[in-house]
């Protein structure tokens, strides 16, 4: 978690406040970074945590856990962006995993449950006097709450088609129908943690109250979508 945080303390941390750069402006210079190079900086950012973490990354595999840095090796925030799920940013547990407090079992699932105990897929069976069902690593879908016709139309939430695991081509350059019209009039869509709510929050807010005030609002839609899509 240090080691991540140094990277953003560039925008947030103490010394770009003394250069006057306030929340507000840096969200907006980190929304305004384009995502080819959000992409290659952090792939440089998780270079160098690899580098100055091996030693702890080493404990924790030693003890089962397994890591990803992302398929491209861009590490937690373009994982976010592409699939929000899957994930976990350090802020104590890893240490307990290291040190051998919390156990592991990796590539197994869970067949059975009985009165005191989990059976897993490969046979063994561990005692629980409690179990926690985890879904928190699994990004959510809308389509349960949208007719098929409806969801078919907008299409996938969050991605801007890397190419990587869930997040398919062709390139989008921003993210997909987040905190901007969709292809159902009417549907928006608002998500993600503190900081990009606190960004586009506002964003998504003037667009809706743009069009109750009857001010022209275009948007690409039709072939010039098509054509933003391809190029």
């Amino acid at each position: 978690m240090e080691t991540l945080l140094e990277g953003f303390a560039r925008l947030y941390g103490s010394e770009p406040k003394a250069q006057g750069i306030t929340i507000d402006l840096a969200d907006l210079l980190f929304a305004a970074t384009p995502l080819r190079i959000l992409v290659g900086m952090h792939q440089k950012l998780v270079k160098h945590v690899k580098e100055k973490d091996a030693a702890f990354y080493r404990r924790l595999e030693s003890a089962g856990f397994r890591l990803t840095f992302g398929e491209d090796e861009s590490g937690v925030f373009p994982q976010v962006l592409r699939d929000p799920g899957g994930y976990y940013i350090d802020v104590g547990a890893s240490e307990l995993v290291a040190n051998g407090s919390i156990k592991l079992r990796s590539g197994v699932g869970i067949t059975a449950l009985r009165e005191e105990s989990v059976v897993l897929s490969d046979g063994s069976e561990l005692p629980a006097d409690i179990i926690f069902y985890a879904t928190g690593y699994e990004r959510g879908s809308f389509e349960p709450i949208l007719t098929p016709e409806t969801a078919k139309r907008v299409g996938p939430l969050w991605g801007f088609g890397s190419g990587t695991r869930r997040d398919p081509g062709p390139w989008q350059g921003e993210l997909r129908n987040m905190w901007k019209p969709t292809q159902q009039k009417g549907l928006w869509f608002h998500s993600g943690g503190v900081g990009v709510a606190r960004f586009y929050s506002r964003i998504l807010a003037l667009q809706i109250k743009a069009r109750q005030a009857g001010i022209a609002t275009p948007v690409y839609e039709g072939e010039a979508a098509k054509a933003l899509e391809a190029a």
